[in-house]
């Protein structure tokens, strides 16, 4: 417990904090999508049960930090390029979420997907969507962890970042969820982000490095240009019913026009 005395431990707790908020992001909206596909009665147990699945398997792989540190040993040889076992799991994973990802959004797009021949909407199981959402947990929980163990030394700090970016995500995920489902471009936009975090974990596979800030920064700039697009769409369909509500107290105005002269002739 020395470390509650050490400043520089908790600089690198509220810096771990944040970092690991930022990377629970994608998992957030992940989980999102997933649940909402299920009935609306059901899509906050989804949600909940999603991220808790996040903490359990985040605190299970701190507990096993040995185990992963072995992970970066080469397991075998692919053209010359060595595979480890962090890198099959990142591999897989991020082929894992570009399938689902492209899979949503030819569905969105096409209608591919969520129909059933009869052209009745197919809702998927609460089973089958917490089971998709526990195996992107862990290779995003990977991702966590990983980050987490370069960062500071002390097991205890790492638990605590881990369990508050949890509960804030846990906080956090009812309302993004509520906006992404509201606004159809912004879930097309965050499939599109699920797309590029495949092709990163893929390419972190391979051991070819993509800076997380290009990604971070390409992502939020994106958002707020759809956000300020969505903005300037209510404020036209907001000004729509004006017009028209001036076109109409206007409309008597070219016709006392005439009437005037008339009057004055008479």
């Amino acid at each position: 417990m020395d470390w509650v005395t050490d400043p520089a431990s908790w600089i690198g707790l509220l810096t771990l904090i944040a970092l690991e908020i930022v990377l629970g992001i994608d998992n957030i909206i992940f989980i999102s999508i997933l649940a909402g596909k299920l009935p609306p009665e059901q899509r906050d147990n989804a949600r909940r049960l999603g991220l808790l699945a996040a903490l359990v398997s985040r605190l299970a792989l701190l507990l096993a930090l040995s185990w992963v540190v072995r992970l970066t040993d080469p397991l075998f040889e692919v053209l010359g390029q060595e595979i480890s076992g962090r890198d099959l799991i990142l591999i897989l994973g991020g082929l894992f979420l570009l399938a689902k990802s492209v899979h949503e959004i030819h569905g969105h797009t096409e209608g591919g997907s969520g129909h059933s021949g009869g052209g009745r909407t197919v809702v998927p199981s609460f089973t089958s969507v917490i089971l998709q959402i526990m195996v992107l947990d862990i290779v995003f929980s990977l991702d966590s962890v990983i980050t987490a163990v370069g960062m500071v030394d002390e097991l205890a700090v790492m638990v605590i970042a881990v369990i508050v970016a949890v509960v804030v995500m846990l906080f956090a995920s009812g309302p993004i969820s509520r906006f992404v489902d509201k606004h159809p471009s912004i879930k097309m936009l965050a499939l599109s982000f699920l797309v590029l975090i495949g092709v990163v974990l893929i390419a972190e596979g391979l051991e070819q490095h993509i800076s997380k800030g290009y990604i971070y920064f390409a992502m939020a700039f994106s958002l707020v240009v759809e956000l300020l697009n969505i903005r300037a769409r209510r404020g036209s369909a907001g000004g729509q019913p004006v017009e028209a509500h001036g076109a109409a107290e206007g409309e008597p105005g070219p016709q006392a026009g005439p009437r005037g002269p008339e009057a004055q002739e008479r």
